[in-house]
């Protein structure tokens, strides 16, 4: 009887096991499928006339001599690190203030920075375009610099890293003279190194990969950003030849994979002491 029931209780184990690989394995395919399938369609590239494969790197090369990449590859490097740069000084300021300070309908401002989470971009990018046009800056990488700088989630998260900084480190520093910009950033600054590292990573994935807002912001080429001027690779009416075209994609997603490479430590090092916190 006792055998019976360690095989039954093996038996549902094993099962249980298998259930689990089998649900790993079904989310790697579908989150690992299509990145496999532009990599070969890119290296496999169709000719026109014959409708004979290749395979090569012939449709790497097209990359670079259809559309200037190196030109839209700068103005979205530029436009991504000085959002990165800004979000990362604007929500430490604000989340050191909300966190730090008392002041009048601090709660309430903090609950309408908050909910601007919840309006959809769509909502908001006519107002913001006539904004941009008023200041004479459409057309512009300021563009969509500028109206990207506040970051309502980035706020949040550096509000809840200084809340957790003990209040007496700022009050010693005060006791030896230092002043509210000294003790923000030679005191609590350094602490939130790891909140910093979350925002400006963030900020960089979702910017680079942004294909929206350059599309109302920019009109003329020298101003479009690598997911945009990608787009071009279609051709006229999307004749043009698909292989080129995810072989744009895959060389757009190398600066990605490198920032996430590079800085799934920080990265992971700040998830974790926010969770402590």
């Amino acid at each position: 009887m006792t055998t019976t029931i360690t095989t039954k209780r093996s038996w549902l184990l094993r099962l249980g096991t298998g259930g689990k690989f089998a649900l790993l394995a079904l989310a790697v395919f579908l989150t690992l499928g299509p990145v496999v399938w532009t990599l070969v369609t890119a290296l496999s590239p169709t000719d026109s006339v014959t409708q004979e494969v290749s395979v090569g790197f012939g449709a790497f090369a097209d990359v670079f001599t259809k559309i200037p990449i190196w030109l839209y590859a700068w103005n979205s490097a530029l436009v991504v690190l000085l959002i990165a740069a800004g979000q990362m000084l604007s929500a430490a300021m604000a989340g050191y203030v909300f966190a730090k300070f008392e002041f009048r309908s601090k709660k309430l401002l903090f609950a309408l920075i908050l909910a601007t989470m919840m309006v959809p971009l769509q909502v908001t990018i006519v107002p913001v375009f006539m904004l941009v046009r008023g200041m004479g800056l459409a057309d512009t990488l300021l563009a969509l610099i500028v109206p990207a700088l506040p970051t309502a989630f980035g706020t949040f998260l550096m509000r809840q890293y200084f809340m957790g900084v003990p209040t007496e480190l700022g009050e010693a520093a005060q006791l030896d003279g230092a002043g509210p910009w000294r003790t923000f950033f030679g005191v609590y600054l350094p602490l939130a190194t790891p909140g910093l590292a979350i925002v400006g990573i963030l900020a960089f994935n979702y910017h680079w990969n942004e294909f929206f807002r350059p599309l109302i912001m920019t009109i003329s080429d020298q101003n479009f950003t690598l997911p945009l001027g990608l787009v071009t690779l279609q051709g006229n009416l999307g004749t043009g030849s698909i292989s080129t075209v995810l072989a744009g994609v895959i060389l757009s997603m190398i600066p990605a994979l490198l920032v996430f490479f590079f800085g799934q430590k920080p990265l992971r090092e700040g998830l974790t002491a926010g969770v402590g916190k």
